[in-house]
């Protein structure tokens, strides 16, 4: 299982039971792939970091994603892009960094004393 966070931003100019809509519509597509949505948070309407078709700001969605299977993020950010209602989408697998933090660290091997060269010394 593998555990991925969805983050999406919609246009804000569209009402809140359009984002509703259009958030519902993405849960229900993930479901439709064999994911599951396990948690949903919507942040609201934020300023965007930089200007995205002249708009400002928008309406922050983030998805927690549990995946068994095939990984279904292909066709859901397929859709996303060609969504005019969704200013721009992240996917990030978060199971990935606690695999490298349990691998074990190897050390690196010792190195041999470096001796002065001969022209260092006599430039003293």
């Amino acid at each position: 299982m593998a555990d991925y966070e969805l983050m999406f931003i919609v246009d804000p100019r569209l009402s809140d039971e359009e984002t509703v809509a259009v958030s519902d519509e993405y849960k229900e597509l993930i479901t439709s792939l064999g994911a599951t949505v396990t948690k949903e948070e919507s942040w609201g309407k934020r300023r965007l970091a930089y200007e995205i078709n002249k708009l400002n700001e928008g309406h922050y969605v983030l998805f927690h994603v549990d995946v068994t299977g095939d990984n279904p993020f292909v066709e859901i950010e397929r859709r996303m892009h060609q969504n005019e209602k969704v200013l721009r989408y992240l996917t990030v697998r978060m199971d990935e960094g606690r695999l490298r933090r349990r691998a074990p660290i190897v050390a690196p091997a010792p190195t041999a004393a470096v001796e002065p060269r001969p022209e260092a010394a006599e430039a003293e």
